[in-house]
Order: structure tokens, then C-alpha cells, then sequence
């Protein structure tokens, strides 16, 4: 069948649309995106404005007349961490779904970070043993580990590439004092959650989803992603260490020009930047892989689960 995920997500609104069935790997079919940025949308209470939500409306509307011109089935719509964490999230949900007929599920994220989880353990099989995954969003970090398809722990810091960026780096280039202010707030919050996870015992592999990752491993080296899905991409501390000083001495318009970063990415790259070399660093990570699949995969996973057991 063709099924369709709906994420509305911090920085994006995107629809995936896969031909799938149970016990096979999902084929991606379609693919359509518009950047939103609603977690830069937020006023000085935490709400997303009326002219934030009547974008994200006609995104909605967009993405599904694509779905309908794709011929897809069943479609899933959530949302995650700018909803989730915004102080009018029920009256953005209702008029959403009051002027486009969908009703968003809003993942929590714990449920964020099992759902990634679950993709990541799909694609490495059960041959990369306990998996240590991470996954920078615009909005929140998740982190999830675990032996089995369920993490043995799984927890959502508000730790987002855009979130962080929005409230702490103003200027451009940021004020070095800030990019040191928003450093220690980083890794003050990971370094709470690391006991968590240091009681299972070291991870066999690491992995890290998410285009901030993706970005970070291009810019330190790894291969385009025109090269395909299947080519193995590594993000070493090392290097990340070298990029993060060069990093905050650039402006976002310096920073389009490195390559695979994107100009919608560009300025918040460094906010990301910091949250991954503080993770790396402080669960002891040397490199990490990064995997193709993330969240909308799992969301498609879980649901492929659910049919084969209906």
C-alpha cells in the first residue's frame, strides 16, 4: 500500500511518502517539505501567533493535496516539539484540524526519541548490539539506548538547534560570551541525564540521526548525500572539536557556503554543533555513524507493526 507520515516538525513540515507493506522496507515514493520555523514562531508566552498557525494551515492543506495526488492510502499526521511545547498547543491543534480535517497526534518526546529508536534499530539489525542513538531536532535533543526494538531509556531535552539558537545566539556571528553562556547551559542539562544511561553499561554502537548530524559528519568529511543511502558516514569528536570554534567565528551566510549545509540550516548549525559536541563528549562518544532513517521512519514502522498484528 502507499502510505503517507505527516511531521510537523520544529523547523519543517514534511510529508514522506512510502509504498510499504508488513515485513518489507518501507520504498520512499514522494517527498514534500516547506519550511515553517515554528520554533522561532513563538511570541514571549510560549504561543505560536495567528499568522504563525494560518501558515502552518496552508501548509497542511498543501501537504495533503500532495498526499492526495500521490495516491496515498493511509496517512499518519503528528506533531512534536514546537507544538507539543507551545502554551496555546489545543487551540493550534483544533484550528488545524477544524479548517483541514486532520488531527494531529502530538508525540511526546519519550515517545520522539523510542520511535527513532525503534527506525535506527530496523536499519543496523540486531547485529550492532546496545545502541546508543541521538538525535538533534529543531526543538529538542533525544537520546534513547537499548539492546532490544524498546530502549532500555529514552529521554527529550529541550536542547533543539532552532530553540537553542533563538534564545541564545542572537547576533551573526553570535557574541562569543553567548556561544560560551550557551555551551555551559548544554552541557549542563546532557550532564544531568548521563547517570541515566551509564548504568546499562557502554553502548557496541552509536549512532546519530538528524540533518544537523548529517551536516555536521558532510562538513567534517563524509560523502554527499548523492552518493546514496548505503554509504557509511562517521562523525568524529575530533573533528567536531576543529569546527565548532570555526563555527561560531562565521555568519550564517559563511556558514551556506560549507558544504551540504543548507541556507534555511545555516544559522542554527552552530547552536547544533554545540549540543552534539557536548553529547559526544560527555558519554565519552569518540565517533558516532550516522543512519538515513529517524523519526518519520519509525512512525512508519510502528504503524506497518500494528497492521500485520491487526
Amino acid at each position: 500500500m502507499r502510505l503517507g507520515v505527516l511531521d510537523v516538525g520544529s523547523n519543517t513540515v514534511h510529508l514522506l511518502v512510502v509504498d510499504a507493506h508488513p515485513g518489507a522496507c518501507p520504498l520512499p515514493a514522494h517527498s514534500h517539505k516547506a519550511e515553517l520555523r515554528l520554533a522561532q514562531l513563538l511570541d514571549d508566552s510560549g504561543a505560536i501567533g495567528d499568522d504563525g498557525i494560518g501558515k502552518l494551515v496552508d501548509v497542511v492543506r498543501e501537504a495533503l493535496q500532495a498526499a492526495e495526488d500521490k495516491g496515498v492510502e493511509d496517512l499518519v499526521p503528528f506533531a512534536t516539539s514546537a507544538v507539543r511545547d507551545a502554551s496555546n498547543a489545543d487551540d493550534v491543534l483544533a484550528r488545524v484540524e477544524d479548517e483541514t480535517g486532520v488531527r494531529l497526534q502530538v508525540l511526546t518526546g519519550e515517545e520522539e526519541a523510542r520511535l527513532t529508536f525503534l527506525a535506527v534499530r530496523r536499519w543496523f539489525g540486531w547485529s550492532a548490539g546496545k545502541l546508543l542513538v541521538l538525535d538533534i531536532g529543531g526543538g529538542s535533543l533525544e537520546i534513547a539506548y537499548g539492546i532490544d526494538e524498546e530502549p532500555d531509556a529514552a529521554v527529550s531535552l529541550p536542547l533543539g538547534a532552532g530553540r537553542l539558537t533563538a534564545g541564545w545566539l542572537r547576533g551573526d556571528p553570535p557574541d562569543p560570551e553567548d556561544v560560551r553562556a550557551l555551551r555551559r547551559h548544554v552541557r549542563a542539562q546532557i550532564a544531568r541525564t548521563v547517570g541515566e544511561f551509564s548504568r546499562f553499561g557502554a553502548p557496541d554502537h552509536v549512532v546519530a540521526t538528524s540533518k544537523t548530524f548529517r551536516q555536521l559528519a558532510r562538513i567534517a568529511g563524509a560523502a554527499r548525500s548523492a552518493e546514496g543511502l548505503y554509504v557509511q558516514r562517521e562523525l568524529k569528536r575530533e573533528s567536531l572539536e576543529a569546527w565548532v570554534p570555526r563555527l561560531s567565528g562565521m555568519s550564517a551566510e559563511q556558514r551556506s557556503e560549507l558544504p551540504g549545509v543548507s541556507d534555511g540550516r545555516a544559522g542554527q548549525l552552530l547552536a547544533g554543533a554545540l549540543v552534539a559536541e557536548g553529547a559526544m563528549d560527555l558519554f565519552g562518544v569518540e565517533s558516532l555513524e550516522i543512519c538515513p532513517w529517524a523519526l518519520r521512519e519509525g512512525v512508519i514502522l510502528r504503524r506497518l507493526d500494528h497492521m500485520d498484528a491487526d
